[in-house]
């Protein structure tokens, strides 16, 4: 690649993205593609700090506005830091999660102004969207189920919330899938883990220009 392409991972609480992700490497560092992953919130020092904050399980008092807020504030310096320069390397850079998540969780899910939250995305990132977002879909009460059955899992503050907000949540991903559809693709998360993978791969490597 001459220049870096930015994909993001995006999809409700236990749509499995972090299980495609540890599959999908191997993959691409066959295929000889430099990859950078990281997270959000987090990723660099200050974002992991800001990142303890918003899912510490015992702030359930956390306001809305605040809890976009820290989101925000952790993606600006986690871009600075570390995704501008692997993407200025020309580096494949996959992040679990990005300006979407803020869309669908503080906007959808906790009913925030979706075009402040768009400003505020713009303004932290300077306008960058990722070349590609993989959405991970899955039904609300099986992603949540997943996440009952996986003792491995640290509990956070957002899976302590009501059904309610992670069904909100999914439907913001709907709806920006539908707004966005040429940038977001959409992956059925319920499926076997093999077969999520190699949709995954197919949709990744056309987009790259990668032959399978």
């Amino acid at each position: 690649m001459s220049k870096g392409f930015l994909v993001s991972l995006e999809g409700p609480e236990g749509a499995g993205k972090t299980s495609v992700l540890e599959a999908l490497l191997p993959i691409l560092e066959e295929k000889g593609v430099e990859v950078l992953t990281t997270r959000e919130p987090g990723g660099v020092l200050i974002g992991e700090k800001i990142r303890q904050v918003i899912l510490d399980p015992s702030h359930t008092q956390m306001d809305p506005k605040t809890e976009l807020l820290l989101y925000i504030a952790s993606r600006r310096q986690h871009l600075v830091e570390k995704v501008l320069p692997a993407l200025e390397a020309g580096k494949l850079v996959i992040m679990d999660r990005f300006i979407d998540s803020s869309v669908a969780y503080q906007g959808f899910g906790r009913g925030l102004d979706i075009d402040a939250i768009d400003w505020l995305n713009h303004f932290a990132t300077d306008g960058l969207k990722p070349d590609l977002t993989l959405y991970f879909d899955i039904e609300v009460e099986e992603g949540l189920a997943r996440i009952a059955a996986n003792s491995d899992r640290e509990v956070n503050r957002l899976d302590l919330e009501g059904l309610d907000l992670h069904k909100k949540v999914r439907q913001g991903y709907l709806s920006l899938l539908e707004k966005e559809g040429s940038r977001i693709a959409k992956i059925d998360a319920s499926l076997p883990l093999e077969q999520v993978v190699e949709a995954t791969k197919t949709v990744l490597f056309e987009r790259m220009g990668l032959a399978k």
